[in-house]
């Protein structure tokens, strides 16, 4: 070491001579532990310099007219390239923190609520078939067995199809099915109603006649966002591609379908033991409120543990394990994806609603002012509840609220990427593929119905639609999470190797305003004007 210390480049001398001053030297010197190898025979005799590391100012220019020879060029030494400190430590991958444990404890006991319910409905079903055949009781409970369950669980078999395909669908044909999922939801919720127009009932006309609507204004909101269909369709590409990396991904969807099948099955028993007990319909509807809530965590347990899986891909480059991510989905962040299935259809659907308000264009101004309010605190109120926030809870183990105002937050620090993921498409796609596969079941399960006990038909196509939405929404919580992960892991990394230029170029014509995503909202005239 004593020799390592004392040698100096013979360029360092030269600097010396020169008159030139030094800058600092910096030698990496290796200290072994071990005692060194034997020295062979042609070391002994060309003993080699140990290495070092200099640091030193290129000496003087040289003037080559005053007759000095001018020096060979030097190599420059490799400076590296300082890097921006970190801002605090990296946010921990393994909480053991429950999230949210207050909405996890009323879910959980609404849940042994709805589990006691539902098991004394059946019990009393088939005691009142078992010990009192005759009664007026049993024999409406045996009809509705025959007449109206069967339908409603072949509705159950056919949404899980339908669940599926479609799942399979996205993953398999990203680009093309963007679109087929837009018009094949307007041409089939078309048919749908005018089948069940056609049956000629007051029931079934109003059901025909709602979804014939909705077929319209599907039609108007395809033609609408006919320019975000191809980025819509390239985001979709690239977020489906991580998927193949991790083998059993789809796997939680798969469960969460099959304990979704079970539930409904045992669910609609249980409605036809309430049909007759003291006040039906109010219990009835608690029953159709507590399977709404209950499916709703199903798909976000299959959301949390993808977007966990293709978070820690995006984020630090893991291989994190579907099993364990699944597991954590079901503990420690079980709570936050309850009280997202509460809030964040409601917030959704209301900042919808008052976007439509916002639209309208009257004489009236008291009333669109209130209309612009409402919007205004439906987005503030957006940044505490949104669907980016699993994205965070599966990733840090955040809490709902928490998760949900750093996601925004990322986004709005991000120049134009709030705007960007605002008129993101994919979540309609997704909500598309639900309203298309109940329109199918409802279809079925109409037809059956109408074929065998007419006065059903409304009440199984209303029951059918219902189920086949919820199951579809289940299984296409895979392709949601793979795009919520896309927009949200490239907001807190731009710079990461895994993402392309779709998202950067995007955002560059924004800026620029030549981006066909941001096209003029259309509005209603005012009469006048109109007139």
């Amino acid at each position: 070491m004593g020799a390592a210390e004392n040698a100096a480049p013979p360029r360092q001398e030269a600097a010396r001579d020169r008159g030139a001053a030094p800058e600092a030297v910096e030698k990496v010197v290796v200290v072994d532990q071990a005692p060194p190898p034997p020295v062979s025979r042609l070391q002994a005799q060309r003993p080699l310099a140990p290495l070092q590391v200099t640091t030193q100012a290129p000496p003087p220019p040289i003037s080559v007219a005053s007759g000095a020879v001018e020096p060979p060029p030097q190599v420059a030494a490799y400076q590296p390239v300082p890097m921006a400190p970190q801002q605090g430590p990296l946010p921990s991958l393994n909480s053991h923190k429950y999230t949210n444990g207050i909405t996890l404890c009323l879910f959980l006991l609404h849940l042994a609520a709805a589990g006691f319910a539902i098991g004394f409905f059946v019990f009393r079903t088939i005691h009142d078939n078992t010990k009192n055949p005759r009664s007026r009781n049993a024999r409406r409970e045996r009809s509705l067995l025959r007449d109206w369950l069967l339908p409603v669980e072949g509705t159950v078999v056919l949404s899980i199809v339908l669940a599926f395909a479609w799942q399979k669908a996205v993953c398999a044909w990203p680009r093309a099915m963007v679109r087929v999922i837009l018009w094949s939801s307007f041409a089939v919720t078309l048919g749908v109603g005018a089948l069940l127009m056609c049956f000629s009932m007051l029931a079934t006309v109003g059901l025909g006649v709602a979804m014939v609507v909705f077929s319209i204004g599907t039609g108007l909101y395809a033609c609408w966002v006919t320019r975000r269909v191809g980025f819509t369709a390239r985001v979709f590409e690239r977020a489906v591609q991580p998927v193949d990396k991790f083998r059993g991904l789809n796997g939680p969807a798969y469960l969460m379908v099959a304990a979704g099948f079970v539930w409904i099955s045992v669910w609609c028993v249980a409605v036809i033991g309430a049909v007759n007990f003291r006040f039906p319909g109010l219990t009835i509807l608690a029953l159709v409120l507590s399977l709404m809530w209950t499916a709703e965590v199903m798909r976000n347990v299959a959301n949390l543990t993808a977007s966990r899986v293709i978070a820690l891909y995006y984020l630090r480059g893991m291989q994190s394990s579907v099993q364990f991510s699944f597991q954590r989905a079901l503990t420690y962040n079980l709570g936050s994806a309850c009280l997202g299935s509460l809030f964040v259809p409601t917030i959704e659907a209301l900042r919808i609603l008052a976007r439509g308000l916002n639209l309208l264009e009257g004489e009236d101004e008291f009333m669109f002012s209130c209309a612009h309010c409402c919007l205004h605190v439906m987005n503030g109120i957006f940044s505490f509840g949104n669907s980016w926030a699993f994205v965070h809870i599966a990733a840090y183990g955040r809490g709902f609220v928490q998760a949900s105002r750093s996601t925004w937050g990322q986004f709005e620090a991000l120049p134009g990427m709030a705007a960007l993921v605002d008129s993101d498409i994919t979540s309609s796609v997704c909500f598309l593929t639900g309203v298309t596969s109940g329109a199918l079941c409802v279809a079925m399960a109409g037809s059956w119905a109408f074929a065998t006990h007419r006065h059903y038909t409304a009440t199984v196509s209303l029951l059918a639609f219902f189920v086949g939405y919820l199951m579809t929404r289940i299984g296409m919580a895979l392709p949601q999470a793979c795009v919520g992960c896309y927009y949200v892991c490239y907001a807190e990394n731009p710079g990461s190797r895994l993402f392309d230029d779709t998202i950067p170029e995007r955002l560059r014509k924004m800026q620029e305003g030549r981006d066909p995503l941001v096209v003029p909202t259309p509005r209603f005239p005012h009469p006048r004007a109109a007139a």
